[in-house]
């Protein structure tokens, strides 16, 4: 018994250490640690050639609002006097805002809700067909579906200006030239939304979902509303920004179909202003240079604060579109 004891014992220890006898346990390699403790870890290194390239962009986006905004702060004399990039004599930008309202009996703000109808309703408009469509080719079998992506995919790369006179001419014939609908109807068309909703509806709707609501006897209006909407959110706001800009910015289409000042939109309205300040070779020109700059800077406003709101979709919108599940 005194001879099995130390044995059985060992044999015990080694079943709860789980060390063989005579072998020592391999040790685990340990991360370096910093002087606080941290765990060292390696940064990815910088890129000099990026470095500069986005220092570029970033000079190149910057700039020209950097000269919007302190041109503003100047008056018709001083625009000539100082340096682009820098303050003149005097502080004027509260005078500029003063004028812009109030010249030609505030036609600026008639403008402004112009722009404002045009690309909520049209940026909106779109967004909505966008989705619907999107959905529509990515989830649902139907004779034609490849044939109409590739029609999508080849309107986008037919440029807005080669069908303003198209437009123009069609719109004449049914007689809304010089109405808000011959800017509101070509507005809801974006066939660049659509493809980009449809590629983001093929990956983040998964097919298992939608036959789930369907064997639970939901119709296909509800589960476009309740499920594949909430699902396809981020990629609605996405194209909800680009259709907007692309709305607010809408100069061409504007220019061809209206003729009555009290329907332009801000583009239209402040390149009319800038023509009666130019005044062509000089003679006769109105000096309300100021108010076209301030005018200008009035009109991104919006733009930026939307962008601001809207850019936590439009990131994960992106990102969730090039992650394939």
């Amino acid at each position: 018994m005194s001879a099995t004891a130390p044995e059985t014992v060992s044999g015990s220890a080694e079943a709860l250490t789980g060390k063989a006898p005579g072998r020592t346990r391999p040790r685990t390699p340990t991360r370096r640690r910093g002087p606080r403790g941290r765990a060292h870890r390696r940064r990815p290194g910088r890129s000099t050639a990026l470095t500069v390239a986005m220092g570029l962009m970033l000079a190149y986006t910057l700039i020209p609002l950097l000269w919007l905004a302190i041109s503003a702060t100047k008056s018709n004399q001083t625009l000539f006097d100082s340096p682009g990039l820098w303050f003149g004599d005097g502080f004027h930008l509260f005078d500029n805002v003063r004028d812009v309202f109030t010249y030609d009996h505030g036609i600026y703000l008639r403008w402004f809700g112009n722009t404002l109808l045009y690309s909520v309703v049209g940026a909106g408009g779109a967004s909505v067909f966008a989705t619907m469509g999107g959905y529509a080719l990515a989830k649902f079998e139907f004779a034609g579906r490849r044939v109409l992506s590739a029609l999508v995919i080849g309107a986008i790369s037919i440029p807005a200006s080669a069908l303003a006179v198209p437009t123009y001419l069609l719109f004449s014939d049914m007689g809304i030239v010089n109405t808000p609908w011959a800017v509101l109807l070509p507005s809801l068309a974006s066939p660049f939304g659509l493809y980009l909703m449809r590629v983001y509806a093929t990956e983040a709707l998964p097919d298992a979902m939608l036959e789930a609501a369907r064997i639970d006897g939901a119709g296909e209006l509800r589960i476009f509303l309740t499920i594949a909407m909430r699902l396809l959110a981020p990629g609605f706001v996405t194209v909800l920004l680009f259709t907007l800009v692309a709305t607010w910015n809408n100069y061409f289409l504007p220019l061809i179909v209206l003729n009555d000042p009290d329907l332009f939109p801000l583009t239209v309205g402040l390149r009319q202003w800038d023509s009666l300040a130019q005044g062509g070779a000089g003679a006769g020109a109105i000096p309300i240079l100021p108010l076209v700059i301030t005018g200008s800077l009035l009109a991104i406003i919006p733009l930026i604060v939307a962008f601001l709101f809207l850019q936590r979709f439009w990131q994960s919108g992106l990102a969730a579109g090039g992650v394939k599940q």
